[in-house]
């Protein structure tokens, strides 16, 4: 975890316009990235029967999704879904557990990162409900129970992006805050690193689970 207000930037013009990146997150990103394909390569390596460390935790967190998806969906539709839910969460997982590593920050205490990820599980699961239901049931939706309703339920459907996104960019980047502060205030070898594993394992973990979940259950509401 970085200390915070530090932003290092990439700056550059395309087709006449300024666009300014954000340095760490997109390193981080890609560091993220690297860890999720050596792992899905070393863990589908010469599968066995019995499995080594990296195939068991492959085939767990694989089959923990797999089910929870089924149980949410249709065979059918589930097999569609099945890929983004999973790589959602080992994404946004690994991305909360890279800032227990020294020198190292979460892309997702950026909230360019989470709103990102928002709005790809909003416009998935719209497409969704757009294709199964077709555009004339899909539309209708907004005008229940009457006409007058259309603007509130269109606002509501928008906030979903802006709550599962700023629910987890505010509980990554409050725990960074909370340990720099600490760090500050307390010359201790061990309050911080304590801290470190809680924010990093444990709110990490379930911070990436409750986002999966949001972006699945929005997906079920629209295709149901």
């Amino acid at each position: 975890m970085n200390e915070i207000g530090v932003i290092s930037q990439w700056a550059f013009e395309l087709f006449g316009m300024q666009f300014v990146l954000n340095k760490d997150t997109l390193i981080m990103t890609w560091i993220v990235m690297v860890v999720l394909i050596l792992f899905a390569l070393l863990a589908s390596r010469q599968t066995k029967i019995i499995p080594n460390p990296l195939q068991s935790a492959a085939e767990l967190i694989v089959g923990t999704w797999a089910d929870l998806v089924d149980d949410s969906l249709a065979v059918k539709e589930s097999r569609k879904y099945f890929p983004l839910v999973c790589t959602v969460f080992l994404l946004v997982w690994i991305s909360n557990l890279l800032g227990i590593i020294p020198f190292l920050s979460e892309p997702t205490a950026d909230l360019n990162t989470t709103l990102s990820l928002g709005l790809v599980g909003f416009l998935v699961a719209h497409y969704s409900g757009i294709k199964f239901k077709g555009f004339k049931a899909y539309a209708k939706g907004y005008f229940e129970p009457i006409f007058f309703m259309m603007p509130l339920n269109l606002i509501g459907e928008l906030a979903k992006i802006i709550s599962i996104s700023f629910r987890l960019f505010g509980n990554i980047m409050g725990g960074s805050i909370i340990i720099l502060v600490v760090s500050y205030l307390v010359y201790s070898l061990v309050l911080p690193p304590f801290l470190y594993g809680f924010f990093g394992l444990f709110v990490g973990t379930v911070q990436a689970f409750v986002f999966s979940m949001l972006t699945l259950v929005y997906i079920v509401v629209q295709i149901k």
